[in-house]
Order: C-alpha cells, then sequence, then structure tokens
C-alpha cells in the first residue's frame, strides 16, 4: 500500500461522491482511479460497458484490464 498525493479540492470531491455511493474515501479513490484506467485502456467503451468489465476482472490487474 502506497500514499497517493491529491489537491485538497479533490480530496473533497472524493468525500462527497463516497457519501453518495456510501463508500469510504479510500474505497471510493480506487474505483475512479480503476474506471479511469479502464476508460484510457478502452477508449471504446462507454461508462456501463466499462462497469461491467469491471465487474468482471478479478483480480484486477493491469493485464486482466488491458484484455478485450
Amino acid at each position: 500500500m502506497g500514499i497517493v498525493k491529491i489537491s485538497d479540492n479533490l480530496h473533497n470531491e472524493i468525500r462527497k461522491a463516497s457519501a453518495i455511493w456510501t463508500r469510504s474515501i479510500n474505497a471510493q479513490a480506487e474505483y475512479w482511479i480503476k474506471i479511469g484506467l479502464l476508460a484510457e485502456l478502452n477508449p471504446q467503451l462507454n461508462y456501463n460497458q466499462l462497469c461491467k468489465k469491471l465487474l468482471q476482472t478479478q483480480p484486477l490487474t493491469l493485464e486482466a484490464l488491458a484484455r478485450e
């Protein structure tokens, strides 16, 4: 586990989103990182398709995310 330095503004946005989705702040940040990584690796997929791919990818690794 590591430490990621982010701006106070982004931290506040993560805090707000985590309250809405009933996730911890860390879990919300991790979710956004995973979705963002998936979006970069699969620009042809929409949000729903990205979520489906995320749910089907266990354990989550860069190699698994890059697979079609």
